[in-house]
């Protein structure tokens, strides 16, 4: 990757981190589902009538709308919702990057090598310190579903590297507004119109603010770039550059929502980094080391 390609990928993975304060903050007084459907909604419009829709199939749109958006964050939300701290959310959602290395294994021929494996074994390890240390039912099933937001994550890679060259805000634009009519729905029918009655008497500037941070620098700017990092390298290059999120995520709900970093949150977060680390720079290092000289 060149230097400006890695500077730009940190940027977007500290958006993502500090959102998911932004997404505690706005679960305070909207329902999961329908804090999903208005995401998407204000990403979509009014963008989706000046910017043309994506030149690839319908069917890849489709799938990418579905699985990035409405599934990925429909899930992540209710998961948070159901107790998983915000800091442990941006952990947990990062099984993606394993997700997407063996998903484009199995499905595009792509072969990570051996140090990529390894890293992820590593990072695998901080997952599990974190599952064996979740308290409460609720929690645990919060963490199972933030799980099955990774896997939707790793779908929607798929379906980007599938595309070829497409123009990147097009694709998250139209993305959007396939995302927002199945989640109306999906809201009414869960959720009820009284959740929805409530989620208005209770509506705030925090709020509207936390609805429009997720649509446009965390969905139009973040998303947008790394569908675009995901079109030009391997997916097992880009990928794992997701798991810094934890780092910006964590520190961001211990300073502004004071979740505790207990010792098996910050080891679980060292894992991931050393898995991420050698992930992107085993192969170098090991080849420096093992140079004829």
């Amino acid at each position: 990757m060149t230097p400006t390609d890695i500077l730009i990928a940190l940027a977007v993975v500290t958006i993502w981190g500090v959102n998911f304060v932004v997404i505690k903050i706005g679960l305070r007084d909207l329902p999961p589902v329908l804090f999903t459907a208005l995401r998407f909604l204000f990403a979509a419009l009014p963008l989706v009538l000046f910017v043309k829709r994506p030149q690839t199939s319908w069917r890849l749109v489709v799938a990418y709308g579905l699985f990035q958006f409405a599934l990925q964050f429909t899930l992540l939300f209710s998961g948070i919702k159901l107790g998983l701290p915000a800091g442990l959310a941006s952990l947990v959602i990062q099984l993606q990057a394993f997700f997407t290395i063996g998903l484009a294994v199995l499905l595009l021929g792509e072969r990570p090598r051996l140090v990529q494996l390894a890293g992820a074994f590593i990072a695998l390890g901080g997952m599990a310190l974190v599952a064996i240390n979740l308290e409460g039912k609720a929690t645990l099933i919060g963490f199972v579903l933030v799980v099955l937001g990774g896997v939707c994550w790793a779908l929607a890679n798929i379906a980007t590297k599938k595309m070829g060259q497409v123009n990147a805000l097009s694709l998250v634009v139209w993305g959007s507004l396939v995302a927002t009519p199945p989640l109306l729905l999906a809201s009414w029918l869960m959720e009820g119109q009284a959740a929805w009655q409530l989620a208005s008497a209770s509506f705030t500037y925090k709020t509207l603010l936390a609805v429009l941070f997720q649509s446009y620098p965390n969905t139009i700017l973040g998303f947008g770039i790394w569908s675009m990092l995901m079109r030009r390298y391997a997916a097992a290059t880009i990928a794992p550059f997701s798991l810094l999120v934890p780092v910006a995520g964590m520190t961001s709900a211990a300073l502004i929502l004071g979740e505790e970093l207990q010792w098996w949150k910050i080891a679980a977060g060292a894992l991931v980094l050393s898995g991420l680390a050698l992930n992107q720079f085993g192969a170098r290092l090991w080849a420096s080391l093992t140079a004829p000289r």
